[in-house]
């Protein structure tokens, strides 16, 4: 069932004759983690010559028979108990049938009616503090195909057989989401799950994790509209494109007085626009029926129990935890676990033994300093120069008043260069903090005598007491203690420390 929510103005679309509203539902393919195919030894490997990895099982030679991969299925119940979904302990792979040259056997096997993971749900975490509910409708297992080329040859099409017969997870979500934002933020939670558990990398660019996205358009709260499926899709951002232009067309046909075709299109991310592929297939057009080589799927209840026991704590935990643990921001917990190495990388920071650091200053330090300098220098959390070891013992110095934020960011750009510790540079750069109060005094005098005119500005206007800081703390190279430089300066000048 498909819930029932109240529109929201800001996912409406304005179309001639009025307000029009988006129901979207995905089937995203995950690819298995595993070494070997569904059905076979080949190994899955990516990146191997065409036509390397391709058992006789795989290329649907005579007498072959399928064997079912132990690891593939236990990776895909793991995926759903971590989407919180009903394991079912029976279920049975069939014949879905349809001819293309990528597909050896002219069929593929598949789960239809009873699949081995049932309903479940994935929360996403929506800009403001929203959060909305993803029901999962069903997950089965799958064999892919294999990969027609068409551009080898100019007068012929090449067939490379590497990817038959691996392993997918096939995850069909309810129609619950009304806009491109809420797609786009479907997905990446959902790869991120798979990547917790470890059953799927969800690489999209070597086509590990794509989907098949369906569109349909209503009047706010209206009935459902007819659904078109853009299939294939292999990134967030031309999944957001394709929702987005996809919806407009099917306004614009049915302002016109036209309807709505069911079928299967192509995005185009270069036009960035959908195109006709074929008509939308129904469930008996595949003649679905119980494979007569493999037998029912029965899995016993220990052995779910004991996938379940070798969950790893997921995103939605960890988030929870460390807003409970440290006090963060539910922003900054959602940042922080949208990559396990990243919540990983910041516990190692905020944390050591028995030693817990400013939660809050080491998430600065993590998600703006090192995110915005990985960025910047094409870097992933896991090739960081600067370890989780180093940051700490910057945030400690920070901390402590050794060294001042100011000065900080220029040390950590000097530990990103040059894999020198904070210490290290602090000591052979002289960049220790000044505390004396003498020293610093002495160079607030010193900014006075010099420009007696502001003196008197500042103490007629205090917000002007702000100039005579910046002046004092360019004279110390940055290195006076910015609250001893007010204390002293608001003495000075006659105003209170606060003004």
């Amino acid at each position: 069932m498909m819930q029932n929510r109240e529109p929201r103005k800001e996912d409406l679309i304005k179309g001639a004759t009025g307000d029009w509203e988006i129901v979207l539902g995905l089937e995203v393919h995950a690819q298995v983690t595993s070494k070997s195919k569904l059905f076979s030894g080949a190994s899955t490997e990516f990146g191997a010559e065409p036509n390397t990895q391709v058992s006789l099982v795989d290329a649907a030679m005579p007498g072959m028979l399928p064997v079912i991969n132990r690891y593939c299925v236990e990776q895909a119940v793991k995926t759903g108990l971590g989407l919180k979904a009903q394991i079912n302990l029976r279920s049975v792979f069939d014949r879905k049938n349809y001819f293309y040259p990528d597909l050896p056997q002219g069929y593929q096997i598949s789960q239809f009616k009873n699949p081995i993971v049932g309903e479940g749900v994935v929360l996403l975490d929506m800009p403001g503090g929203r959060t909305v509910t993803v029901g999962i409708e069903r997950l089965h297992l799958e064999q892919d195909a294999g990969k027609s080329l068409h551009d080898q040859s100019p007068t012929m099409s090449h067939v490379d057989l590497n990817r038959s017969g691996v392993a997918l997870m096939e995850i069909v979500s309810k129609p619950d989401m009304r806009s491109a934002e809420e797609a786009r933020a479907y997905v990446t939670k959902l790869r991120t799950i798979l990547r917790y558990l470890g059953t799927c990398d969800g690489n999209m660019e070597e086509g590990s994790l794509r989907a098949d996205v369906n569109v349909s358009v209503r009047r706010p709260g209206g009935p459902l509209g007819t659904r078109c499926e853009m299939t294939n899709v292999n990134s967030i951002r031309f999944i957001g494109q394709a929702i987005e232009y996809e919806a407009r067309r099917q306004i614009e046909i049915l302002e016109e007085g036209g309807k709505i075709a069911q079928e299967t299109r192509l995005f185009d991310p270069k036009d960035g626009e959908t195109r006709s592929m074929r008509s939308k297939e129904e469930a008996h057009d595949y003649r679905y029926f119980p494979d007569p080589d493999l037998l029912p799927l029965v899995l016993a209840q220990a052995d779910v129990d004991r996938i379940a026991a070798s969950l790893p704590e997921l995103p939605d935990e960890k988030k929870a935890r460390l807003m409970s643990d440290y006090a963060l921001s539910a922003y900054d917990a959602t940042v922080l676990v949208g990559e396990k190495a990243t919540a990983d990388y910041y516990e190692a920071v905020v944390k050591d033994g028995s030693k817990t650091r400013d939660p809050k200053l080491a998430a600065n330090w993590v998600t703006v300093e090192l995110f915005g300098m990985l960025n910047r220098e094409g870097h992933s959390i896991e090739t960081s120069p600067v370890s989780a070891k180093q940051l700490a013992e910057l945030v400690d110095l920070i901390s402590d008043g050794t060294i001042s934020g100011r000065i900080a960011k220029q040390i950590f750009d000097s530990m990103y260069k040059t894999g020198r510790s904070a210490s290290e540079i602090v000591e052979k750069d002289g960049l220790r903090q000044v505390t004396d109060s003498g020293a610093i005094e002495a160079a607030i005098d010193a900014v006075m005598a010099a420009n007696p005119d502001k003196v008197e500005q500042a103490k007629a206007k205090p917000a002007l007491a702000a100039w005579f800081v910046g002046q004092v703390m360019k004279s110390t190279s940055g290195k006076a203690n910015p609250q001893v430089v007010n204390e002293i300066l608001a003495r000075k000048l006659g105003l209170s420390s606060e003004g």
